[in-house]
């Protein structure tokens, strides 16, 4: 009886998902409402999404408006911004918070590139250890004699190509970004 690979798969495809869900929130000097997603507000005692509080619109290409619902938030909104690693200072007006995104400078760049490639290094550890756990199944089920030693080894090459295959995706998902975060 071979693995099924189908549950390891979805996993990797999950862990490619979630890179690509992160990457989103590295800005790239350009207004993307992505960046908040991270930066939670506290809300009636709650940790909320800036996006649950406020409508966040782009008036122009390099600055994100935030107009909260509530204008009681409006400060605690701004000092989320403040305390985030967005390195923005958010300016307000009394009714709307404004974020301008000056233009990346290759020093940021390039930090930002460095950035990206640890994120997509995460990204792998996380795809090799679903391989483990693959593999670890592998043996536990030759150990119980639940599969032969050939189906074994083709159980383990299958898991080691799916492994392959999504390594590289995430290199090419992190060449991608690279490439945009380098581009003026």
């Amino acid at each position: 009886m071979k693995l099924d690979t189908k549950a390891y798969e979805e996993k990797m495809k999950k862990s490619i998902a979630s890179y690509q869900t992160e990457l989103e929130s590295v800005r790239v000097g350009r207004a993307n409402a992505n960046v908040l997603n991270k930066i939670t507000v506290e809300y009636y005692g709650t940790p909320t999404q800036i996006s649950a509080v406020a409508q966040i619109t782009t008036p122009d290409a390099r600055t994100l408006a935030i107009q909260p619902w509530d204008a009681t938030t409006l400060k605690a909104i701004e000092k989320a911004i403040l305390a985030s690693d967005l390195g923005i200072n958010p300016q307000n007006d009394g009714k709307v918070i404004r974020l301008s995104f000056p233009a990346l400078t290759e020093d940021r760049r390039k930090e930002l590139t460095k950035q990206v490639a640890k994120m997509g290094e995460d990204a792998k550890v996380a795809i090799r250890n679903i391989r483990r756990d693959a593999i670890d199944k592998c043996k536990d089920m030759k150990k119980k004699s639940e599969m032969t030693e050939d189906e074994q080894k083709a159980s383990e090459k299958s898991v080691q190509d799916l492994t392959d295959k999504y390594i590289k995706e995430v290199d090419n998902v992190t060449a991608k970004k690279s490439s945009e975060i380098m581009a003026i």
